[in-house]
């Protein structure tokens, strides 16, 4: 059997807000590992600290406590430029929000990203990756809410990432479009051997990863492996 190979790993991370009283633990002892070509999902309700995880893994905010390892580096031990220039060439990010420039086209929305890249991807690539060549030239407002999801998930690609993280990516979009953009997440890992990390509250979403990692009051509590994840299209929530 191939041995699976460490992308990222998290090792007894701490990351607490306030003080005295009102001192809560947003990450308390997290460690985990991330896969390379594997899609996981975190699961948790709001207040869990998985969208603080998220953030911490993406380089975009330091714990207070433990390491995160990539390539023989520790984030957590990084100076800010370099922490820029890790977030730059290695991590792409997906929001809630699409937080489209609305005077520029689909394209050029995702070639402002690829001129800032380490090593960028086509743009002509990413949007044939999310079947939107043929949407390039539109303005947000010509997009549907659905479409401008899969532009800045076309962003996020635009820097070549080995690591996609989603945070909520679903939330802002009906129920049918938010189906069609976890086709597309489980595209990028099946057919394109991407690397995709999606923080959600739905816990039906979980079963189209490879794992799923479910967290309560800032700590991991069950770590759950599909052998037989189901397909994003029979998912429903």
């Amino acid at each position: 059997m191939e041995e699976k190979k460490i992308l990222l790993e998290a090792r007894h991370l701490w990351k607490s807000y306030g003080r005295g009283a009102a001192k809560v633990d947003a990450l308390a002892d997290v460690s985990l590992t991330i896969y390379d070509g594997e899609l996981l999902t975190i699961l948790g309700s709001s207040g869990s600290g998985k969208s603080t995880l998220l953030n911490a893994l993406g380089g975009m905010d330091k714990p207070d406590k433990g390491e995160i390892l990539s390539g023989g580096q520790d984030l957590c031990r990084m100076k800010d430029r370099a922490l820029t220039a890790y977030r730059k060439k290695n991590v792409g990010f997906v929001f809630q929000s699409f937080n489209l420039i609305a005077e520029l086209t689909a394209r050029e929305n995702v070639a402002l990203t690829a001129d800032t890249a380490h090593d960028p991807a086509i743009i002509e690539t990413v949007f044939n990756m999310i079947g939107m060549s043929d949407k390039m030239k539109n303005y947000p407002s010509q997009l549907s809410g659905g479409q401008q999801q899969r532009v800045s998930i076309a962003r996020a690609l635009a820097k070549n990432p080995s690591l996609l993280l989603c945070d909520e990516p679903t939330g802002a979009l009906d129920y049918e479009t938010g189906k069609q953009i976890l086709v597309e997440l489980e595209r990028l890992v099946r057919e394109h051997g991407k690397t995709v990390v999606i923080v959600t509250h739905t816990q039906e979403i979980g079963k189209m990863s490879d794992r799923m990692i479910r967290m309560r009051n800032g700590r991991i509590t069950d770590v759950t492996e599909n052998k037989t994840p189901v397909p994003a299209v029979s998912i429903e929530w």
